[in-house]
């Protein structure tokens, strides 16, 4: 079998000692956040997102020679396994290249190879596709297998059923397989027609061909969706007679008086039993690498959407916008906490307009809010007409923000919203939700099913397993990274502390209530299942601000306090007395130090005595705030007031493989092109721009028809 480090060593260009550790690590129980953040000297410093890379290949290498230990187990068993093929199977780099060479041991399902074998035809077959040395007409040879009793009434049916079994024969054969899927997906065209011609957003691929090769991924997953809501056709079209010509010069090894029949197998062989499912294969594959792109694009816009700067220290309104039912207001303090809720109507022509005004402004005024979140849903720009209106007339001494709600009714209508806010309805837990979105997006957005906070491409149409699996590592590796508030942190928010588990969560809220706020980490160990191997996990990324110890509210480790205590010492100085300045006036020293002097007298690696200074340096510190802050308004502007050329800051919104949709505060998203991001060529959107970006952009086109606005980031 194959050396699953050494493949994954030169798969991911690292050092093979890298990947050994790391598997280790890996085998005995440790998180991927928890191995990127403090094993960093045992990995070579291999982050986050390339061990879970790492990780998804090794599943795959080792189901891989699972599978192949089980096929040599399949092929044993009919006395067939061959010193050759034992060696291609070993050989074999995939699932499909393994399932090829087992095709032919595998049961079938009767076919009309298997009735020309129970009719004696199998000799016959054998005779011609070997195509030895045959004296005579093929069909004199084929009348000794006439069998009244079998059914087999002439000469020239025996030939036809013999033929019925090298047409298998040829089909089962892993070569010849390997090489005409090579083929088509070097040479073949996707192709879709139209099912019914009528107005849909597939009318591009009403008649549409493109190489097989160069299909991008989206445009895949779209051809997909048009297929299944039956708009479309789709088929991969190749040249049939070149590849037939192709398949019989390799059946056909030498002229022979069968030569003429073998091509009429190879014939039938790819027309009936390849082509189709080689098709069938090839579609699966771009499925799945479109899947795989539209899974990573998701991820990787969930996690810079996760990873939006928090505005901290604010009191912040909340407005879920609505006609009919009104607008439900929350106002929440700086920690989250709900201190005033109001229904107010100001959206439709019969509400009173200036009442719900004053409303707003003495809640405003009463609770000292600086900022409105305004969801963005339905009646959001009738509601945010108003509120610009109000900020005018307060002269600016507040702002406010159009806030992505989506996910929001779905957590509203949660079973976790419910027990948060059991004295509110739906619409007024919607409400705090958005106000706390933009006060810490992270806390709030990770009590969302991902899935459902929309910055994704086609993410119904994908693999959900893998979809759920990759976007719950994406959250695990936000929290992670930002550290929990030990005495705030909900339940679902410690959920994906590495190593805690919903039930483990609940755990360490329940001892909080119990016993009071946490005073320190070691604390964590009286929590009810929560053993040594759970506390080396999460220790790190659960923080104590205002603890007994410092260091509970940094990103070091509980095991490495005793390194820290070791440097202070050899500072002159101790845990007990030094302060929070002194601890950043310690780290601001680090410069002069010899650091690999350091690790030796610590007896730690230069990584994690790297990482101890950079926590010093900044005690508590959330990365998210050396981010670009939101754009916050006081005034508005309409779809109707853009012009082309204009100029303007916009947020991104969401990053797709053919562009980039922007928010430029008119409720309607422009769209920058991938052509239109920049001057050199962008192989994709990522490269250029992330979800949250703060980017100006220029007017290409308004359509005030169809809603749409073209934008563009190029000299500009």
């Amino acid at each position: 079998m194959h050396d699953i480090s050494a493949i994954l060593a030169m798969e991911f260009k690292i050092r093979e000692q890298q990947v050994k550790n790391t598997l280790d690590l890996i085998d005995e129980g440790n998180t991927i956040p928890f191995i990127a953040r403090y094993r960093k000297e045992a990995t070579g410093g291999l982050d986050d997102s390339v061990l879970r890379d790492l990780y998804s290949r090794l599943v795959y290498l080792r189901n891989l020679e699972s599978r192949k230990r089980e096929v040599f187990h399949l092929i044993e068993e009919q006395g067939k396994l061959t010193e050759d093929l034992q060696a291609s199977i070993q050989r074999a780099q995939t699932m499909t290249e393994v399932d090829d060479l087992y095709r032919p041991f595998r049961p079938k399902r009767r076919t009309r190879a298997t009735i020309a074998k129970e009719k004696g035809l199998l000799p016959l077959a054998e005779m011609l596709y070997r195509q030895g040395r045959m004296q005579g007409d093929v069909e004199e040879l084929a009348k000794e297998y006439i069998n009244q009793e079998k059914e087999v009434e002439s000469a020239e049916q025996a030939v036809e059923l013999a033929l019925d079994i090298i047409a298998e024969m040829i089909s089962d054969h892993a070569d010849y397989r390997k090489f005409i899927r090579d083929y088509t997906y070097r040479h073949g065209v996707l192709e879709t027609k139209a099912v019914k011609h009528e107005e849909s957003v597939y009318e591009m691929y009403y008649d549409y061909r493109e190489p097989v090769n160069r299909v991008v991924p989206h445009r895949i997953l779209a051809v997909n969706r048009g297929e299944a809501e039956k708009y479309l056709s789709v088929k991969i079209k190749v040249e049939q007679d070149q590849v037939i010509d192709l398949l019989s010069s390799k059946v056909i090894v030498r002229p022979s008086i069968g030569s003429d029949l073998l091509r009429r197998a190879a014939e039938d062989a790819y027309k009936r039993l390849i082509a189709p499912s080689i098709e069938r294969e090839i579609r699966n594959q771009l499925t799945e690498m479109a899947e795989e792109q539209a899974i990573k694009v998701f991820g990787e816009n969930l996690r810079n959407l996760l990873l939006q700067p928090p505005i901290k220290g604010s009191v912040v309104m909340g407005v879920d916008p609505g006609f009919r039912t009104g607008n439900k207001v929350a106002v929440v303090d700086d920690t989250g906490r709900v201190l005033d809720t109001a229904v107010v109507y100001m959206t439709l022509p019969k509400h009173n307009k200036e009442q719900a005004k004053s409303t707003l402004r003495k809640m405003i005024e009463h609770h000292q809010v600086k900022l409105i979140a305004i969801g963005n849903g339905t009646a959001s720009r009738e509601s945010e007409l108003v509120i610009a209106e109000l900020c005018r007339e307060l002269d600016g001494q507040i702002q406010y923000i159009i806030v992505n709600e989506a996910g929001a009714s779905v957590y509203s209508a949660s079973k976790l919203a419910s027990e948060e806010f059991p004295e509110f309805d739906v619409a007024l837990r919607s409400a705090a939700s958005i106000a706390r979105r933009l006060q810490d997006p992270l806390a709030e957005l990770v009590k969302i099913d991902p899935k459902s906070i929309g910055v994704g491409q086609y993410q119904h149409d994908v693999n959900q397993r893998r979809l759920t699996d990759t976007l719950k590592g994406v959250v695990e590796d936000c929290v992670n990274s930002v550290g929990v508030d030990l005495n705030t942190a909900s339940a679902s928010l410690l959920e994906y502390v590495s190593g805690i588990s919903p039930a483990l969560a609940k755990n360490i809220i329940s001892f909080r209530q119990q016993t009071g706020r946490y005073a320190n980490r070691k604390q964590l160990l009286k929590v009810s299942q929560l053993g040594l191997k759970t506390f080396e996990q999460c220790a790190g990324f659960l923080r104590i601000p205002a603890g007994e110890n410092i260091l509970d509210n940094t990103a070091v480790h509980p095991e490495s306090y005793d390194a820290v205590t070791r440097l202070l010492e050899w500072n002159g100085q101790t845990l007990e007395t030094i302060q929070r300045d002194s601890l950043q006036k310690l780290a601001a020293e680090s410069d002069k130090w010899n650091l690999k002097e350091l690790t030796g007298i610590l007896g730690i690696g230069l990584p994690t005595l790297q990482d101890i200074i950079r926590e010093l340096k900044k005690p508590g510190r959330d990365p998210r705030d050396e981010l670009p802050k939101p754009v916050l308004r006081t005034d508005i502007m309409e779809m109707k007031d853009l012009k082309p050329e204009m100029i303007l800051t916009g947020t991104v919104r969401n990053v797709i493989d053919f562009g980039v949709f922007v928010d430029i505060g008119v409720h309607q998203d422009g769209l920058v092109h991938i052509s239109q991001l920049s001057d050199q060529f962008v192989k994709h959107p990522m490269d250029v721009v992330q979800v949250g970006d703060i980017v100006t952009v220029k007017v290409l086109d308004v359509d005030l028809n169809r809603r749409r606005i073209a934008l563009t980031m190029r000299n500009v």
